[in-house]
């Protein structure tokens, strides 16, 4: 199990080619912050040396963008988004056109979860005894399940599950989705590629992220389920898990949009303060300036007027900041709870998850996943827009 340099966290990360990929187009990103840190996977694609660039490079440029931002944190991370998907798309030339990667990345500040997301890998937070959905995919057949034209089951195995509608390098400007949430004590967020979430129910995931403390070990059973179910596709998962608790941020977290994916001027546009209540604050003072040099007999009257406006406009945008920090609302996307749980495939004996040896495995039983290696960050090797 790994610790960051703080006790807030403790993380496990792992990637693996599968069983039926020649080449790992996946990569994975563990960074320590001073406050938390940033865990990010991509999924790349495009053919094999192309998927495999562009997930490193995306997480390259992705961590390298972050630590040199400034500004308050989801600035920091939609930059940084914005940042790599120019780093895969300047590079997408010569044998390389055509190459993207999807990117979902998790910035712990404190007491505060902030997600960015592109494309089709995901995010998903165990809290309690309920594993709940933090992302919705960015693929066609998504679209067709949100439609009600497919079922979640009828996605899994489609012929163009593959086919995502949003990816880094797709164009200049990025479109994402970026917002946060207050975490709790004994939170566990999981993010993985489709690897892993396109071949496992999400019963099995729960079975795995509730019943197996250590994150590296968590990790590794994840990706021995989706090898036992044929492995068609590059797998990597990363755990993290919220230890102490701590004060959230002073900033306001993003609320997540419900049209989807927004480009990236515009999500900073807002978060910077081009919102309708700035331009209602800007109104009020040309009003009030106004008054005074038509009325200027009524300045008293209309200075005080207007300046009592401008507290309460103030004032009900700081209580109004305030309760999106501390609210603890989340995604109002599928999740799951243990009251529809079901036996894990290749579980033999009760209480036994796949990767965990029991008394009647034989050492030519176990899989022979790699454990992760110990480092202060970790970027795993590499594992329209459809994948090869």
């Amino acid at each position: 199990m790994r610790r960051s340099a703080t006790p807030l966290l403790a993380s496990g990360l792992l990637t693996d080619v599968g069983r039926q990929r020649s080449i790992n187009q996946d990569a994975g990103l563990i960074l320590d912050l001073p406050r938390g840190g940033l865990f990010a996977v991509a999924d790349g694609m495009g053919g094999h040396a192309a998927g495999e660039l562009a997930a490193n490079l995306a997480l390259d440029t992705l961590s390298t963008s972050f630590l040199n931002g400034r500004g308050a944190a989801p600035e920091r991370l939609a930059e940084a988004v914005q940042e790599a998907n120019l780093a895969v798309l300047r590079s997408a030339v010569g044998e390389y056109v055509g190459m993207g990667t999807t990117l979902v990345a998790l910035v712990i500040d404190r007491a505060a979860a902030l997600i960015a997301h592109v494309g089709d890998s995901r995010a998903y937070l165990l809290r309690g005894t309920e594993l709940h959905r933090l992302t919705e995919d960015h693929s066609w057949v998504a679209e067709q399940v949100r439609l009600g034209h497919l079922t979640e089951e009828e996605a899994r195995t489609h012929q163009w599950r593959s086919v995502v509608s949003n990816a880094l390098g797709g164009e200049e400007r990025v479109r994402l989705e970026l917002y946060g949430l207050p975490l709790r004590q004994g939170d566990r967020l999981l993010l993985c590629s489709d690897g892993l979430s396109g071949v496992i129910e999400e019963a099995d995931l729960y079975a795995v992220l509730s019943g197996q403390p250590d994150p590296d070990v968590a990790v590794r059973q994840l990706i021995d389920l989706s090898n036992a179910e044929g492995g068609p596709d590059n797998i990597t998962a990363i755990v993290v898990d919220i230890g102490q608790a701590a004060r959230m941020p002073a900033y306001p977290l993003p609320s997540r949009q419900s049209d989807g994916p927004t480009y990236v001027d515009m999500l900073l546009n807002e978060r910077r303060g081009n919102s309708p209540v700035t331009y209602l604050a800007l109104v009020l003072v040309y009003v009030i300036l106004m008054g005074l040099v038509l009325y200027p007999q009524q300045r008293t009257l209309i200075g005080a007027v207007g300046l009592g406006l401008l507290l309460i406009l103030l004032v009900g945008i700081q209580v109004w900041n305030r309760l999106k920090r501390s609210r603890s609302a989340l995604p109002g996307l599928s999740s799951y709870s243990p009251q529809n749980a079901v036996t894990l495939p290749g579980a033999q004996n009760a209480g036994t998850l796949p990767g965990e040896r029991s008394a009647t495995d034989s050492e030519d039983d176990l899989p022979e996943t790699p454990m992760p290696e110990d480092r202060q960050i970790r970027i795993s090797p590499a594992g329209n827009t459809s994948r090869d």
